[in-house]
């Protein structure tokens, strides 16, 4: 008889395995507790990385030395977004209860592929609410996947399926049919690489000029759309920015759904991170006409705060949706009966047969703080973005560089050379470990960039921010 207990990954002493494991959680809850002990972000010395440079190891080590490594030489040195000072990039700040779900799944161990099991069910439950939210109809489908990115990447395939048929997924787009589609110069990256990636071409997405607000010209658009007919061109898909990625601005959402219905085209929203403002009573308003897109994409792990990575894509018409994956083949025949039920899986909507549990940390997130609290969150990111921008009014040394839509930030440090300035401002700021904000180009200038999304950050964090960079302005400027 093969013996192979021996073999096994579990471990030779649960006790010592569970005080280490004890040890283990409560060092990341004090990691959590003492943030504003530690600096926003610092560089990692070459020693530090150096050590990641080793070869294969062929021995085991013991856990508790695995881990004194990750907390010496990883946990100091990671970007810092769960920090009240970062405000670089749209991160969320992740919570307690988001990480103890995540550890829930990771021992779980599901593969939300498919199957009859009840973290289907969760993931179900989620999709619910989010048709709740968005008012979209009972046959509306969801699906958990990375990020924004992978759910502009869907959006563009279905719209792909509407215009063409689900023919296009056997033979490919018909010649002749040149497809097009429009989006607003300040969209983000990720749609052009959508088109991309679905074969249609980056450069067959129109980039739609701005208003003053940073906002989607609409008038540019249905002369771009007339324009392409005229060439004859298939216009099949647009898409309207929730909080834009530069400067937090969102496209005229019901004017832009009134020109897709009228012209039959796909309607899809970004709403990486402004799409959750429907959590809040104050923000929700700012995007009428969302309820009417044929499919969102947005991002739990932004300004939900649940920790990376918890993307979503809702779609109106599930039946499309699910026509543009679902993949027969013999080992995914679905039954009546046993584990093979449950049809539709997940996997029928999106190009991901392994998935993991993602919907546990939303699930728990929403259910232990509740939708109201965490649109109370929202709103106070934007209130602090506000505060941003009276502090810079305020003082002559500063200029307000863009509209303050939502709750980010854009302004610089006035001087000589403001561009050189401001870019050495920021290195410093994220240097210090006091604050970390980014840089963009807004009207040919480079700004500083402040992203407010963390549920930690408040009003002190924000005028650390610039009373630190009032200081390395003077410091730094030209005499």
């Amino acid at each position: 008889m093969l013996e192979t207990s021996e073999d096994t990954l579990d471990p030779s002493d649960w006790q010592a395995f569970r005080r280490q494991s004890h040890q283990m959680l409560d060092d990341m809850l004090d990691y959590l507790e003492r943030l504003r002990e530690r600096p926003v972000w610092q560089p990692i010395p070459q020693e530090i990385r150096d050590s990641f440079r080793q070869t294969l190891a062929g021995e085991p080590l013991d856990l508790g030395t695995v881990h004194e490594t990750f907390m010496k030489n990883v946990l100091p040195y990671a970007v810092g977004n769960a920090h009240p000072g970062f405000m670089g990039w749209v991160h969320g700040g992740g919570t307690p209860v988001g990480m103890l779900a995540e550890m829930l799944a990771g021992g779980l161990n599901a593969n939300l592929g498919g199957r009859d099991q009840a973290p289907v069910e969760v993931e179900r439950q989620v999709v619910q609410w989010v048709r709740e939210l968005f008012g979209f109809p009972e046959a509306a489908s969801g699906l958990f996947v990375t990020g924004t990115s992978m759910a502009n990447l869907i959006g563009v395939l279905i719209a792909r399926t509407a215009v063409s048929g689900s023919g296009v997924r056997l033979h490919g787009i018909a010649a002749g049919q040149h497809l097009v589609g429009y989006t607003s110069a300040s969209a983000h990256i990720s749609l052009a690489k959508a088109m991309d990636i679905a074969g249609i071409g980056s450069e067959a997405l129109r980039k739609i000029p701005v208003n003053d607000r940073y906002q989607m010209d609409v008038d540019a658009l249905e002369r771009a759309i007339a324009a392409d007919r005229a060439a004859g061109m298939t216009p099949f898909f647009i898409a309207g920015t929730a909080g834009t990625v530069d400067v937090g601005a969102i496209d005229p959402l019901a004017a832009i759904a009134e020109i897709a219905r009228r012209e039959g085209i796909w309607f899809h929203v970004d709403g990486a991170y402004g799409a959750l403002g429907m959590l809040a009573a104050d923000i929700a308003p700012r995007l009428q006409g969302i309820e009417h897109a044929d499919s969102i994409a947005f991002d739990f792990h932004k300004w939900g705060q649940v920790p990376y990575d918890a993307g979503f894509v809702l779609v109106r018409d599930g039946s499309l949706h699910q026509s543009t994956f679902a993949s027969p083949a013999a080992y995914l025949k679905r039954e009546a009966r046993g584990m093979a039920a449950g049809s539709p899986w997940p996997c029928d909507f999106g190009p991901d047969l392994s998935r993991g549990f993602r919907a546990l940390k939303t699930w728990f997130t929403i259910k232990v703080y509740g939708a109201e609290k965490l649109g109370k969150v929202i709103s106070n990111t934007c209130a602090l973005a506000q505060y941003m921008k009276q502090r810079i009014e305020a003082d002559a040394r500063l200029e307000l560089l863009a509209p303050v839509a939502l709750n980010i930030v854009c302004f610089r440090f006035r001087g000589a050379d403001a561009d050189r300035l401001n870019a050495d401002i920021v290195v410093a700021l994220q240097e210090s470990g006091i604050a970390a904000p980014s840089t963009t180009t807004i009207n040919g200038c480079l700004a500083i960039r402040a992203a407010i999304v963390n549920h930690r950050t408040n009003a002190g964090d924000i005028d650390a921010l610039i009373d630190a960079t009032i200081a390395f302005g003077a410091a730094n400027a030209q005499p």
